[in-house]
């Protein structure tokens, strides 16, 4: 009975052994008997009895988390802190006993652990505390937060509330309340800034001679004192936003009721710029943008009690800023407030246009060029206040007015709006350049803008001596070709109805082109310019196409060749009219560039004029073969009516010349309006002056009936005047006569 005793007692102490283990100890009690004496929990030696160690011979035998412990011939197991056994006692063996993690966050012996200052989440075996904002970890007792004393912290007391602010501490936080002439914005945990409400002053004579510009002082100024002079938290806390749309409706008002001169723009654009500084901390977001018809802004807020780093970049339609913040905020004490803004003026770029006075610099070889405004004005404003001289420079993006590449003629210059009411250049540099964007780097802050400086083109003095000459004889002669085709009754018909509106197309076009084609100054006036040019010139290649199915129904039809006058004034004036029109609505920029008063070579407007001239001149070919194939038929055949046959043939020969001299023209003129060879301009030039006096010439002169009619008007103020009145009365029967010849020849060549 006591050998088994003694087996199962070891087994028992040794329940943690491996089965080999097992086998060799029961192998020994079977072997020995006087192994087996001794109590449970030891272990014999010779005739003594030794307790067996079972938390050094066993380390698992009580399992994870837990601490075991020996006794004289047997054991205990505990659970480390964090863990209970689950059966509820504290002492147990391998057994009757096992740890589990204890959630210390959801224990009621553990109640609100953290304190209300923080939140607790379970780790195994533990707990940790999350404090919240103005709370920290307590040092006296590990896992609790306890309150920041914010205005008694050595490292934050130098400007949690500003020199001038008294803090006042709360569970959790702190406020700071600020003196008279002093604001945090209502922002309860901002340091105190003063406030200077004596500069929204509105009682300046000049002031009020602005109209809506004392209104926008006065609303500035009674939210300037209601922030000094608040004493509660929250009292003075404006809505930025609607403070800022009440601004920008201001402003508006005042320019749209004229054109202001140099001291009222400095007046408005200071003004604003002040206004921005005070209604960027009122604003409830950290980052606003807001667009209006003529006003652009997007504000950067940052607030906090450490300075900020890093980049801004601000960007709208018209222009964009990359700076940082360190530029921003300055190299002053903070204040608790970062801003930076980016204001966008879209009405005022032709308010500055004629105060360019100190850019006398920019003349080239003794000539000044002309100067305008290129870009939207932007203001660039920051809680800096000392911008005069920036640490780094900011670099601002402006959009063109116009995409125009520079050139030898266009020069873009960066420019502030200075103090003086002027633009200067001081301090700002242009970077880079290219048809659509302008970007300026510039080491102070206010106004900005991109001008374009425009130098006059320098053609050689032969070119505009020909130039002049050319078309003055050649209007001259179309004035002659007018007077003919209208008063000449012999040649009265369709085609004579034709030539007489293309040369009065050929006259107001040369004579546009004379006067105005150069006029660049003045956008609208150049602009109407180049409408007026590119409708007439299609008139003339629309009439020449006339001109080409007259000839080509002359030939086929034979008879009943006339057209009604109503079609043709249909046709010629009204396709060009409708293609200008068209081109008005869709691409009105397109008309008028920096260097001449024509269609812009840069957006594909040109195209409006150059392909009905291309298909014009393609479809007039066509007409033009075919009468020339059937006119060698008829004269290889034998046809007695040779007469109509010569004028047929003279009529194309001259319609073929006029459309060669026209199409040749315009061939060099596609690279005239462009910087090219002084060969190209000259050809030009000397097709464009002379091609009235080419359709003189073919017209008229060339013409049989024509010089007859020149012969017998040269005689009749020739002769006396007796001896008219005499020739006259002896001759009219037979004059009577005459009538009815020419009458039949006009119904002829109607028929022809």
């Amino acid at each position: 009975m006591r050998y088994y005793q003694s087996w199962w007692s070891i087994w028992f102490a040794f329940d943690m052994r491996s089965g080999k283990e097992l086998f060799i100890l029961g192998l020994l009690c079977m072997l020995g008997e006087g192994l087996c004496e001794c109590q449970q929990g030891l272990y014999s030696v010779g005739r003594r009895c030794i307790d067996v160690d079972e938390c050094h011979e066993f380390p698992d035998v009580c399992g994870k988390h837990t601490n075991c412990t020996n006794t004289n011939g047997s054991y205990y197991c505990q659970c480390l802190p964090g863990f209970n056994n689950i059966k509820g006692t504290v002492n147990f063996t391998g057994l009757d006993g096992q740890c589990q993690d204890n959630n210390e966050c959801t224990d009621n012996h553990y109640i609100n652990i953290c304190g209300h200052g923080g939140n607790c989440s379970n780790l195994i075996g533990s707990f940790q505390c999350t404090c919240h904002f103005g709370f920290t970890n307590n040092r006296n007792r590990q896992g609790s937060c306890i309150d920041i004393n914010e205005c008694n912290e050595a490292e934050m007391k130098e400007y949690v509330c500003g020199d001038k602010g008294t803090c006042n501490n709360v569970e959790g936080s702190y406020w700071c309340k600020c003196p008279q002439g002093y604001t945090n914005y209502g922002r309860e945990r901002i340091p105190c800034s003063k406030l200077d409400c004596d500069g929204f002053n509105a009682k300046n004579e000049s002031v009020t001679l602005l109209g809506g510009l004392a209104d926008i002082l006065l609303m500035m100024r009674n939210n300037c004192l209601a922030l000094s002079n608040s004493s509660v938290i929250g009292e003075a806390k404006a809505d930025g936003e609607a403070l800022l749309q009440k601004l920008f409706t201001t402003t508006e008002t005042i320019l749209s009721s004229g054109s202001l001169n140099s001291e009222d723009v400095t007046r408005l654009l200071s003004t604003v710029e002040n206004s921005i500084l005070l209604i960027g901390p009122q604003l409830n977001d950290s980052y606003k943008m807001l667009e209006t018809t003529k006003r652009d802004v997007e504000i950067a807020v940052h607030r906090g009690k450490t300075r900020p780093f890093g980049s801004i970049h601000l960007t709208t339609e018209k222009a964009s800023l990359d700076t940082d913040w360190t530029t921003a905020v300055g190299t002053g004490p903070y204040t608790g407030f970062a801003l930076a803004a980016l204001l966008i003026h879209r009405n005022l770029e032709l308010s500055g246009n004629h105060s360019f006075e100190e850019l006398t610099k920019y003349e080239k070889d003794g000539v000044h060029p002309s100067f305008q405004v290129s870009s939207a004005v932007a203001s660039v404003v920051v809680s800096n206040p000392s911008t005069e001289n920036l640490s780094h420079p900011v670099n601002i993006t402006f959009r063109h007015l116009q995409d125009i590449d520079e050139s030898p003629e266009v020069k873009y210059i960066c420019v502030y709006w200075s103090e003086r009411g002027t633009w200067s250049t001081d301090g700002c540099y242009q970077k880079q350049s290219n048809i659509t964007h302008t970007l300026c780097t510039c080491e102070h802050l206010t106004s900005f803008a991109v001008l374009m400086a425009l130098y006059p083109m320098k053609h050689p003095f032969g070119l505009l001596l020909v130039t002049k000459i050319g078309l003055t004889i050649s209007l001259l002669c179309l004035i002659l070709c007018i007077l003919t085709f209208k008063f000449c009754r012999s040649i009265q018909g369709t085609r004579n109805t034709i030539h007489l509106h293309l040369c009065i197309c050929l006259f107001m076009a040369d004579l546009f082109f004379l006067a105005g084609i150069s006029q660049t100054k003045t956008l609208g006036g150049c602009r109407f310019i180049a409408v007026v040019l590119h409708f007439f010139f299609l008139g003339v290649f629309t009439w020449m196409l006339l001109e080409g199915v007259q000839l080509y129904r002359m030939v086929i039809l034979v008879f009943n060749a006339t057209m009604r006058p109503l079609h043709l004034f249909l046709i010629g004036y009204g396709t060009p009219l409708f293609i200008v029109i068209i081109s008005v609505i869709i691409r009105s920029n397109g008309y008028g560039t920096v260097r001449h008063c024509w269609l812009s070579l840069e957006d594909g407007l040109i195209w409006s004029f150059f392909g009905p001239v291309c298909f014009i001149i393609i479809l007039n070919i066509f007409f033009f073969i075919i009468t020339v194939w059937r006119l060698v038929q008829k004269f290889s055949s034998l046809n007695p009516d040779l007469t109509k046959l010569h004028k047929i043939k003279a009529f194309t020969v001259t319609a073929i010349a006029q459309m060669c001299v026209l199409g040749l023209m315009w061939i060099f003129g596609v690279f005239l309006f462009e910087e090219g060879p002084t060969f190209v301009e000259y050809v030009f030039t000397i097709l464009n002056s002379l091609q009235g006096m080419l359709v003189f010439i073919m017209h008229c002169l060339l013409s049989k009936q024509v010089r007859d009619e020149y012969a017998h008007f040269l005689a009749y103020f020739a002769t006396p005047q007796k001896k008219r009145y005499s020739d006259f009365s002896s001759t009219n029967p037979s004059s009577s006569q005459s009538q009815g010849s020419r009458s039949g020849q006009q119904t002829g060549e109607s028929q022809i």
